[in-house]
């Protein structure tokens, strides 16, 4: 058995009985260099994760006949090491001791509901995905990467409009060294914090914000793009076609601007998604669309749709493609990728295009429909289910 035992700033006093007991039995003790420095008395073997967690679990893994306690911060399985640990050897051969984490503890210290806050992490995660939840009058809890982190996010606030915002650095919670300092974020007056820190932040518009709804059918110019994008009708009529679940893949094939994948994602914070795009610029476009969007992790593969496909590896669970549907080839292709059960929408303008929507719904039948919403040129839109 492993055990993981989630560690706070008090070190050992902090710990039930039943937790102690386990570190006093241990015969090899893993953990980073601040939590062995709360266990000075330990004589067994120590490991530290200074090769990394997978290799650093690949040392544990043949010595699972002794008794192997791993240190964490708080709650080892929120964001925590914990996961790493069960996913490897199972959750028969993990036991779990929690204390209170870095959540917790703020909601405590500031005297919000943990039940009212919005959890994001930007540890080991790209700052923009703070964007997703820049919503008036949301309070966020941030776990934070360093000492820099609070400096790099009262900057995103600022300059995306969110000046006004209150924020809390709240250090070495729950310990002798506990500290918070405060501020708005457009006067940010503390370039570096301790690096054991949680943000806390209560956003707060400025005449310059722009919240922006996670529904779909995002205003055109909230895009960066050449013209060369599926405008906002149209999208909002796609998405609800797509039918976004949380954890799911997009492929979705001549993507322009990217704003069908950035909408995909933005759904929920799970949602993946891969753009196609043979445009190098237009690719350059997505990326930054995606970043300021609020989706960082947006993967863009630059190519033919046809040569693109061939070398996706792996089973989407939806599939759009919005430009080049007239590639020989292509529809069989993403076809034969698609999970079963997964949904692939294409959208046509031209007489060729329809003709290939015409030629699929007599092949995987679905659905078929036109939109005339946006132009004097209507849409075709088809939609199929792949069979389970």
């Amino acid at each position: 058995m492993i055990c993981v035992v989630g560690i706070g700033e008090d070190g050992l006093a902090g710990l039930s009985e039943t937790a102690k007991a386990k570190i006093a039995a241990a015969d090899v003790l893993v953990g980073g260099q601040r939590h062995h420095d709360l266990v000075p008395k330990f004589r067994g073997e120590r490991l530290d994760w200074g090769q990394g967690v997978e290799a650093t679990l690949e040392l544990i893994a043949p010595k699972r006949d002794q008794q192997i306690v791993i240190l964490a911060s708080g709650d080892p399985l929120y964001y925590g090491v914990a996961k790493n640990v069960i996913d490897r050897f199972g959750a028969a051969q993990v036991q779990v001791f929690p204390v209170p984490g870095a959540v917790s503890l703020t909601c405590a210290a500031m005297g919000w509901p943990q039940a009212d806050v919005q959890v994001v992490t930007v540890h080991g995660r790209p700052l923009p995905s703070l964007m997703l939840y820049l919503v008036p009058g949301v309070r966020l809890v941030v776990l934070s990467q360093d000492g820099d982190t609070p400096a790099q996010v009262a900057q995103l606030l600022r300059d995306h409009g969110y000046g006004p915002s209150l924020i809390w650095v709240l250090e070495h919670l729950g310990g002798p060294k506990e500290d918070r300092l405060q501020g708005r974020a457009g006067r940010w007056a503390h370039p570096k914090c301790a690096d054991l820190n949680t943000i806390a932040i209560d956003v707060i518009a400025g005449e310059d914000a722009r919240p922006l709804s996670r529904l779909a059918g995002l205003p055109d110019d909230a895009f960066s793009h050449d013209g060369q994008m599926t405008k906002r009708a149209t999208r909002a009529v796609t998405l609800s076609s797509l039918a976004p679940l949380p954890g799911e893949l997009l492929w979705d094939f001549g993507a322009g601007a990217g704003s069908i994948s950035i909408e995909w994602m933005r759904t929920h914070a799970s949602c993946r998604a891969v753009a196609i795009e043979r445009d190098q610029r237009r690719a350059d476009r997505i990326l930054h669309n995606a970043q300021v969007l609020g989706v960082p992790k947006l993967v863009v593969e630059v190519g033919e749709n046809r040569t693109v496909a061939g070398r996706l590896c792996g089973s989407p669970d939806a599939i759009f493609i919005g430009g080049g549907i007239q590639a020989p080839g292509l529809v069989q292709a993403v076809w034969a990728k698609l999970k079963p059960g997964g949904r692939l929408v294409a959208n046509a303008v031209t007489d060729a295009s329809r003709d290939v929507l015409k030629t699929m719904n007599q092949t995987y039948g679905g659905e078929l429909m036109t939109m005339t919403i946006e132009s004097k040129l209507p849409i075709t839109q088809i939609l199929v289910r792949k069979e389970p």
